[in-house]
């Protein structure tokens, strides 16, 4: 039978979320149903409030979660009831042309729930990311849960589920980060903090943390950060040069997502190397350089779509070494909240008061 839980819902751009009864259907062939457990609070939820991914209002939010799964549909074998599991958003399908190429983390065709969740006037709801989690229970595709060892703090390891494995997975799959390279990081907000985190995993020697504000610098030195720079204080591009050596920086991640932020990854890399978007932009920004600089410089300009992960390899690989303490998850998680405190977590995280604030339920 159809189940009727309490999840938070936008219903128009820039308006205020509101928890609301939400129904979610018994699952199809390949579907499960996954009583939520937490689920983080991702600044891609606030660009789905205000209009920043499309306009298909109304939303259901939430999208960086763990969970219990409760029932399973026709076909699903990969998990079963009472299994512990993050979700994902990028379910390979196995059969498109990056599954052929033996390049699944850039499936083309991943796979979401395929019957939606409703308002209780019968209002089909968009879940952020084919996931929603800001709810009780949510409907996902069975491929969108991956099991992880039961014993992991389902707040710490839910967070795998988005900003944390983006940059993790920035540093370690999309900038190849080795031994002995030097690494520059600009924003250390969570995901910025987690490419630090990466950096670390991977032996960077040298990683810098680049941001505007002195409290997040404390935080992603905490994380790894060997040296911070505070963008606001001189030159971006100097700084990172004069702490490589005059060269600039092996790897540097952009994880802000602004014009001005990628040039100054762009000029702060050595020559020939690797600079990783990771932060989104919004539609509207622009890009202008001159063409030559790109010839001249040489190296990789990549963009980091999840981190590149594939969540059957990367989440219980990442959650092993949480539990080994080679990863602090706990990092990452600055407060525990409520359901109906999703609206306030969104102004704290506007003003960078925290790195995740996570909903328990």
């Amino acid at each position: 039978m159809p189940q009727q839980v309490r999840g938070v819902v936008a219903r128009a751009k820039g308006q205020p979320v509101s928890v609301e009864t939400i129904t979610v259907p018994d699952p199809g062939p390949g579907e499960a149903v996954v009583k939520v457990l937490t689920c983080g609070v991702c600044h891609t939820d606030l660009h789905y409030r205000e209009g920043g991914i499309n306009d298909e209002f109304p939303f259901l939010l939430g999208h960086e979660a763990s969970g219990i799964v409760e029932s399973v549909g026709d076909g699903v074998t990969d998990v079963a009831p009472g299994d512990f599991v993050v979700l994902n958003w990028r379910a390979v399908c196995g059969t498109c042309r990056a599954c052929l190429k033996g390049k699944p983390w850039y499936c083309f065709s991943t796979h979401n729930a395929k019957q939606p969740m409703t308002l209780q006037d019968g209002t089909a709801l968009s879940p952020a990311l084919g996931i929603g989690a800001f709810i009780e229970k949510t409907l996902v595709h069975s491929g969108q849960c991956t099991k992880v060892d039961p014993a992991a703090s389902p707040a710490a390891v839910g967070l795998l589920g988005c900003g944390v494995m983006a940059g993790i997975g920035a540093a370690v799959n999309t900038g190849a980060v080795g031994r002995g390279d030097s690494v520059a990081v600009i924003g250390c907000g969570g995901v910025g903090d987690a490419a630090i985190a990466g950096a670390r995993l991977a032996g960077a020697t040298t990683i810098i943390g680049v941001d505007v504000d002195d409290r997040k610098l404390e935080w992603a030195k905490g994380i790894g950060a060997t040296h911070t720079v505070n963008a606001g204080a001189g030159d971006v591009v100097a700084a990172i040069q004069e702490l490589t050596g005059g060269f600039g920086a092996d790897v540097v991640i952009d994880a802000v997502g602004r014009p001005e932020t990628w040039k100054q990854a762009f000029y702060a890399r050595d020559l020939a190397g690797t600079v990783v978007l990771v932060g989104v932009p919004t539609p509207d920004l622009r890009l202008e350089m001159p063409l030559i600089d790109f010839f001249s410089r040489g190296g990789s300009l990549k963009s980091s779509w999840y981190g590149d992960c594939l969540p059957s390899r990367d989440f219980p690989y990442l959650v092993d070494l949480y539990q080994q303490g080679r990863l602090d998850l706990d990092a990452f998680v600055t407060e525990k909240i409520a359901l109906d405190e999703v609206e306030v977590a969104f102004t704290r995280m506007h003003h960078g008061d925290v790195l995740r604030s996570v909903v328990v339920l």
